[in-house]
This record gives C-alpha cells, sequence and structure tokens, in this order.
C-alpha cells in the first residue's frame, strides 16, 4: 500500500511540475502584476470613483444579497477570457459576437444591469474616464466585503477591450464536471497558483448553481463522498433530488440551489466545511477535497475550514492577483467605454 501511494504522489507531482510549467509560459502572455495599474490612478481625474461604485453596491446588496454573487462571478468570467478587459459586458452586434451567450456563460451570468447602472453614475460624474473592467473589479471587491467578506485595495488602470473572445469561454472557464488536473491547469495558465484556485473557489459560499450543473453529482458520487449513514446529508440529497429530477424529467434545467447549503447569504469559510462533509454541490468543487489527485488541494481545504482569517487573507490576495490579468492589446487599442454593452463609436 505504501508503494502505491508513494508511486500516486509522484505521478501527481510530475504533473504540477508540467501544469508550473505551462503556467510559466502562459503568464508571459498575459498582462500578470500589470506596471499599467496602480492605487491612484484616478485621484485627480474621478476620486469618487470608488465612492460612487460603494453606494451602488450597497443598493444592490441591500435589496437582495444574491447580487454580491453575481458580481463576483461576473468578474471571474471576464479575467479568465482575454484577461480583465470588460469583454464579458459587451453585447451582440452585427459585428461582434460577444460572450454572454456562449454556452458556458448563456443563463449563467447575471447582473449586468448593476455594473450598467454604476456606469451611468460615472459617466454622469467622471465623463470617459473609469474604464467598465474597472468598474466590474472595485464592484467584485465591494460585494465581497457588503456580505461578510475581506477587503482588499484594488489596483486600477484597465482599458476596456473591443473585442470578445466567443470562443476562449470553451477553454478557458472551469466546469461544473471537469476534472481536478484539467481545472489546475486553467487556473495555472492564467498565472494562478494552485493555492489561488482553492482560494477563489471560495467564492462558491455566496453562490448558486443551476440543476444543468450538479445533476451529474446527486445522481453519480454524492453518496461516496458523503456519509449517508447521516440523515441531513441523505435529507439533503432527497431535497437536491427534488429540484433536480433526472434528465428528461421536464424543463429544471435552470433551477437553482445555493452551493452553500448552511449560509447561502454570507461570505464566510462554509463552503469549506461543506466540502469536508462531502456535501459540495458541483463536482468540480468536491474534486478539491476527494480526488485521490488532491494531495495538496485536500491539505489547503482543510485549513481555510479551520481558519477563516487565513481564507480571508488568501481570498483577497488571490483576487488581487486575478484582477491583475490585464489584456496587453487594450494598452494599445483598447478604450473607456461610454457604455458597457457596446463598443464606442
Amino acid at each position: 500500500m505504501a508503494s502505491i501511494n508513494y508511486f500516486h504522489s509522484r505521478i501527481v507531482n510530475f504533473e504540477f511540475l508540467i501544469l508550473v510549467f505551462i503556467g510559466i509560459c502562459f503568464s508571459k502572455l498575459h498582462g500578470i502584476s500589470d506596471s499599467h495599474l496602480s492605487l491612484d490612478y484616478y485621484k485627480k481625474t474621478c476620486p469618487s470613483v470608488e465612492g460612487i461604485v460603494r453606494k451602488e453596491m450597497e443598493c444592490a446588496c441591500l435589496s437582495d444579497p444574491r447580487n454580491a454573487a453575481l458580481i463576483l462571478r461576473l468578474h471571474f468570467h471576464d479575467c479568465f477570457v482575454q484577461g480583465c478587459d470588460g469583454s464579458v459586458l459587451l453585447d451582440d452586434t452585427v459585428t461582434l459576437k460577444g460572450e454572454k451567450n456562449a454556452p458556458n456563460n448563456k443563463n449563467a451570468l447575471k447582473g449586468f444591469r448593476i455594473i450598467e447602472r454604476i456606469k451611468n453614475r460615472l459617466e454622469s460624474e467622471c465623463p470617459e474616464t473609469v474604464s467598465c473592467a474597472d468598474i466590474l473589479t472595485i464592484a467584485a471587491r465591494d460585494a465581497v466585503l457588503l456580505v461578510g467578506g475581506p477587503y482588499w485595495d484594488v489596483p486600477v488602470g484597465r482599458k476596456d477591450s473591443k473585442t470578445a473572445g466567443y470562443e476562449l469561454t470553451d477553454t478557458n472557464l472551469p466546469t461544473a464536471d471537469e476534472g481536478l488536473i484539467s481545472i489546475i491547469s486553467k487556473f495555472i495558465s492564467q498565472g494562478l497558483s494552485v493555492t489561488d484556485m482553492v482560494a477563489l473557489s471560495g467564492a462558491h459560499t455566496i453562490g448558486k448553481a443551476r440543476c444543468v450543473n450538479f445533476r451529474n453529482r446527486i445522481y453519480g458520487d454524492f453518496k461516496r463522498t458523503t456519509s449517508m449513514m447521516n440523515p441531513i446529508s441523505s435529507s439533503y440529497l432527497s431535497k437536491l433530488k427534488s429540484l433536480c429530477p433526472p434528465i428528461g424529467s421536464g424543463s429544471s434545467d435552470n433551477n437553482e440551489t445555493s452551493m452553500d447549503n448552511v449560509t447561502p447569504n454570507l461570505f464566510d469559510n462554509s463552503y469549506y466545511h461543506v466540502l469536508l462533509k462531502g456535501e459540495g454541490l458541483i463536482n468540480s468543487d468536491q474534486e478539491l477535497y476527494s480526488s485521490f489527485l488532491g494531495i495538496q488541494t485536500k491539505k489547503i481545504v482543510q485549513k481555510y475550514a479551520e481558519n477563516t482569517i487565513a481564507f480571508f487573507e488568501q481570498f483577497a490576495e488571490s483576487m488581487v492577483k486575478m484582477g491583475n490579468i490585464t489584456n496587453p492589446e487594450t494598452y494599445v487599442n483598447g478604450e473607456v467605454r461610454k457604455s458597457c454593452r457596446f463598443v464606442n463609436t
């Protein structure tokens, strides 16, 4: 048995080294730790930017705490496709195919009106000054803070892209049923580490998932990863199955439920406790703890479950790191959009 475990660990370490090499190569292609960004970029041109974003986000989160998760997801989907350049906000036009209707985004992304509302306020206060990419990045920070999460300073100075990456949504964005090694490779290709991946996955503590994304999980290995002797787990599974019947049982694909079924509207470390119980809602989440390849990720999950401060500190650091993935083309051919939905004419 010891020799088998040693063999598995050698395989994992070898695969991880390959992924690290991939990450180094890809990080050179992205604007990671971009020198164009600074904390005082709008100090003279729009000093009220953070106050305006915060006020609008306060209104949005007070009206529905769910809005925090919507904005956070928008930011993630933006940064993983072409970098944090506001491309996810673009509508389809005759000459541009946006990302909103790509398979991994359609019916999954909301919150666009909140960003457009903030943009309109800023255009009144500081016309043609603050990019949509920066608005989304600041709003994501405020979203987390307003539902109990950590604060971090947001470097700004991003430009908005004039293009979108419809095809890249398929190759760059992790999916609900994806294996651990594949997901790790997608994070590393963005210049993010395994630790970043596990910390950023903690955003699911305020997220919801659609039936289409957790059906395979609840009719698959949910019983294996949980102790079905536990009546709470058994009751939870029954509830999930009633919400999400087997495929072909009607139009239930878009039925939603919280990924953290304990404190769904509070940004805390409850998500990691859910994984420890084996009750992760989607396969890719539970893989962080239950995959036999997850030697490193399992330890990190346990650490964050035990220590909220450690999770908050790493989450803040990883969010800055992800927000610094910029699109180099935008500094050559980018702009500050007047409307986040369309490129300027």
